[in-house]
């Protein structure tokens, strides 16, 4: 069985994206977009067959070498580009989970939901999706690409050529342990090799890994309070070790140092999803650039509602997003 189109969009956003900020005066300095991206897909007789079939687009990486991978929701759900646009073929030996994220139904959450209950549950079987376990890919500075399955309750490490050397959590099985998640959210990197992880939509906290995927800690718990979370749903660090998490559902940006102590917080950005570290140590929340210190730069045009799901910039300073409409959108530095 398979919901209308329509339907499984409005069901998959993210409830708080659909009132995110839309400061519209934050300028457009450096970017410019590029009006497709990626080519269009072409017919046996080589003209145009109309636009990718991605579903939704969850999140998008840079690889080492340059080339672009494309997470979305429908058959084979890491596809890999050239910059250019060009498809080079599927990516990775990964395979998704059909669960289906969905935020609690406001009826069941007023008569049932406890103050320590998430306010997000997976849906498996017929109500799920194809491939909808696809939540975000994340390459390391080694080149390795993680790849995220939110249902499926596990993170997998491949290697640039796409092949596993690594899985954290056990698939299928959800918890709140050393080794076990519930629905996580993201990965990032700290640069002593560190693996932190935002265990997000079922549980409320960030944990802690050695490179090798021994567990060294965690922290968070539910709530609205400072180093509290409700979805901790992106996380990144700076260069200091900082570790920077999107709280989405409370709308704003929590930092904390390298062992997890909170130091303040980024209040009213909106219900943003997607966080990328720049080179330079800028963070891109969605489509508004900022300092480390919440200040804002600028924008990417068109792009400050921050509605992007997961993004990644380029070492020539060019910026993808992925949105839950089905599109990548990508911006040239100028």
């Amino acid at each position: 069985m398979r919901l209308s189109r329509l339907a499984f969009l409005l069901l998959a956003l993210p409830a708080p994206a659909l009132a995110q900020s839309t400061a519209s005066d934050i300028p457009a300095i450096h970017y410019k977009a590029v009006p497709e991206w990626p080519k269009p897909i072409t017919g046996d007789k080589g003209l145009p067959a109309g636009p990718w079939n991605y579903i939704q687009v969850t999140s998008v990486a840079v690889k080492k070498d340059g080339n672009i991978l494309v997470m979305h929701r429908g058959d084979d759900a890491l596809l890999e580009y050239k910059p250019n646009g060009d498809l080079v073929g599927p990516f990775g030996d990964v395979k998704f989970s059909h669960g289906k994220v969905m935020p609690m139904l406001k009826d069941v959450a007023a008569a049932g939901r406890k103050p320590d209950m998430s306010g997000y549950q997976a849906v498996y079987g017929a109500a799920g999706c194809s491939n909808c376990g696809a939540h975000e890919v994340r390459v390391d500075a080694q080149g390795n690409v993680w790849a995220v399955d939110a249902p499926g309750q596990v993170i997998t490490k491949m290697n640039a050529s796409g092949h596993t050397l690594m899985t954290l959590g056990t698939r299928d099985k959800r918890g709140k342990t050393n080794t076990l998640f519930y629905l996580p959210t993201d990965i990032a990197f700290a640069p002593n090799g560190d693996l932190i992880v935002t265990d997000g939509y079922g549980n409320d906290r960030v944990m802690r890994f050695t490179k090798d995927g021994k567990y060294l800690g965690e922290f968070g718990t539910r709530g609205n309070g400072p180093g509290q979370f409700q979805l901790p749903h992106n996380a990144v660090v700076d260069a200091k070790g900082l570790i920077y998490v999107s709280d989405r559902d409370n709308q704003r940006v929590e930092i904390f140092d390298s062992q997890g102590k909170y130091l303040r917080q980024w209040e009213h950005v909106g219900g943003v999803s997607s966080l990328i570290m720049t080179p330079d140590q800028h963070i891109w929340l969605g489509g508004v650039l900022r300092d480390l210190d919440g200040k804002v730069i600028e924008a990417l045009p068109g792009e400050t509602s921050s509605g992007s799901h997961g993004g990644a910039i380029a070492p020539n300073g060019d910026v993808y997003l992925g949105l839950l409409s089905g599109t990548v959108k990508k911006f040239v530095r100028q």
